[in-house]
């Protein structure tokens, strides 16, 4: 009898669970994670990851510009109109001891990359090339990695795509006092897991062929080249520390030179909680002439509110030394940006992002300059293969 009346209350359960939630009837049962939107292809593509965003958004300058055009946020420069940031596909094929070989292809298409390319004027033989080159580890200790070819600059905590930052709109900091990208020789090495190191000889910044070797500086069949190094620190899980240091000619002769350090911190004092610095001081070393430098200086936080909602805050500054950049003598941005996940893959971000120069400085109205611009962006980026 007791058999029996066991039985029957075991099935009892049974049926249970099997009317309630799956979440509910077996918690610690694994669900099995869905399909990536690439996951056919890439293993036709023998172990490459395909990866694809775009990034599409609404800008608002409350000063009204005639020309349309908020110039300190080139990405995003549109006004009171619909703008194309970034359309990207990227195919990467990471490297091991078991595989030595890999390479890195990313195609993009929008405004991003049009001011990437297009520094100083001169428009790039890899327009349209976001990042392309080969890599090989070398079996030294636990993996010498070389990559040859065009990539993104080590320096700054903000990058290229929408996707990788916590705000909407790039930092002035971002755009004025660090390269977007690179083009030669890197090596990497990771000596555990607190250190690793990169060494870098390139043609200069923002440019494929040796014609400048500097921002904002341009010159003929420059015969340096820049070099520099990262070295990554994380003390613990929660803290990493970036340093980076570049050095390179500005001017035909070499006579010219220019040296940027870089450092970011980044923190996570809690599971929902980040905050990141990032700061930079350039020299410009001029033959016969006194240096001009600048400093820059950023501060960022990020609440992840729940796995859909989160908001972030951006703080800079830039005193701007003897007019190394093109900004006024001291620069300001205060920004913040309220983040929304839709349907897993795409990203909303609407932005409040309040700019103060030390003189009369931004486009207003027809003939206008103001000293303060107040912009508002709503953003949407989707995200596929990540």
């Amino acid at each position: 009898m007791r058999m029996k009346r066991t039985l029957s209350m075991t099935l009892g359960l049974i049926l249970l669970a099997c009317t309630l939630p799956v979440g509910l009837a077996a918690e610690t049962a694994e669900t099995p994670a869905a399909p990536g939107p690439f996951d056919g292809l890439t293993a036709v593509l023998g172990g490459a990851n395909l990866t694809a965003q775009a990034d599409i958004y609404y800008g608002y300058n409350a000063n009204n510009p005639a020309s349309g055009d908020t110039f300190v946020q080139p990405f995003e420069s549109h006004t009171n109109s619909f703008g194309l940031n970034l359309i990207e596909f990227q195919l990467d094929k990471s490297v091991s001891k078991e595989s030595p070989l890999g390479y890195r292809a990313s195609l993009g298409f929008g405004d991003a990359m049009t001011v990437v390319q297009n520094v100083d004027g001169l428009v790039s033989s890899t327009q349209y090339l976001k990042e392309g080159y080969l890599s090989y580890m070398a079996p030294i200790g636990s993996g010498l990695q070389f990559d040859v070819g065009k990539w993104v600059t080590p320096a700054g905590f903000e990058v290229i795509e929408t996707s990788g930052n916590w705000l909407y709109s790039r930092g002035v900091v971002f755009y004025n006092a660090i390269p977007f990208y690179h083009f030669g020789v890197r090596a990497s090495y990771t000596l555990n897991d607190k250190w690793s190191f990169n060494g870098y000889a390139t043609n200069g910044w923002n440019n494929v062929e040796s014609n400048f070797g500097g921002p904002l500086f341009a010159g003929p069949n420059l015969s340096g080249k820049t070099g520099g190094f990262s070295v990554h620190y994380t003390p613990v899980k929660q803290v990493a520390l970036h340093l980076n240091y570049l050095t390179g000619p500005m001017t035909p002769g070499n006579t010219d030179w220019n040296n940027l350090v870089d450092l970011v911190v980044t923190i996570n004092p809690t599971e929902k909680l980040s905050i990141a610095g990032e700061y930079d001081f350039d020299n410009h070393r001029f033959s016969g002439s006194p240096d001009v430098n600048y400093t820059a200086a950023a501060a960022f936080a990020k609440y992840q509110i729940d796995p859909k909602w989160s908001f972030a805050g951006r703080y800079e500054y830039i005193n701007n030394h003897g007019g190394a950049l093109s900004l006024t003598p001291h620069y300001q941005t205060f920004t913040g940006s309220l983040e929304r996940i839709l349907a897993g893959h795409l990203i909303s971000r609407l932005e409040y992002r309040h700019d103060i120069a030390s003189q009369a400085f931004f486009e207003k109205g027809t003939g206008g300059l103001a000293s303060q611009e107040d912009t508002v962006k709503l953003g949407m980026v989707l995200v596929l293969g990540q």
